[in-house]
């Protein structure tokens, strides 16, 4: 029964090994006759040619030797209407960015309306008047969800601007009151 599978086996691949597809071949081999296998040659590539830096008498465009060009002086020093009051003691607030303090509350105490800040693992009492942030900001109002600021900002010219902004109460704290 062995030997009878092993010729059987031998049968069929002989039987695959004939000229059945002869035809295709002689088909393939008269569509490719007219083809080259040339392929052009690549560009010839120029060597690269470093061109030296000339301009360092030129002022720096990102530098603030060209805003003090285009304002007539430098702009650190600029002052103005607008310009913060920088001899005056800084609060504790001042030291934390805008974004990383939080409105948790709302008291009143003496028809005075405090709110109250977190920052850090510390809670502040704050009332209009009182400086918030890093950019010289001055609490305007104090609603129920809100602390109104007013900012101050130098522009690339050197010019202080003011600039409004409210520190929203965060949502935990809302949903904790109602």
């Amino acid at each position: 029964m062995r030997n009878l599978a092993i010729i059987v086996t031998v049968l069929l691949l002989a039987a695959c090994g004939g000229d059945e597809h002869q035809d295709l071949k002689e088909e393939l081999k008269n569509i490719t006759k007219d083809l080259s296998g040339r392929i052009p040659p690549l560009p010839v590539v120029k060597p690269y040619e470093p061109v030296p830096y000339q301009a360092f008498e030129l002022p720096d465009p990102f530098g603030a030797a060209k805003i003090e060009l285009a304002t007539g002086g430098p702009a650190k020093n600029k002052g103005g209407a607008n310009a913060p009051n920088t001899n005056r003691p800084k609060e504790p607030l001042e030291a934390y960015p805008l974004e990383s303090l939080r409105m948790v509350g709302t008291i009143s105490q003496s028809g005075v309306n405090y709110a109250l800040v977190r920052a850090d693992n510390s809670v502040y009492r704050v009332k209009v008047g009182n400086y918030l942030g890093q950019n010289f900001g001055i609490i305007t109002g104090i609603t129920d969800n809100l602390v109104n600021l007013k900012e101050l900002v130098q522009d690339a010219s050197g010019d202080w601007t003011e600039r409004k902004i409210a520190l929203q109460m965060a949502e935990a704290e809302v949903a904790k009151g109602r």
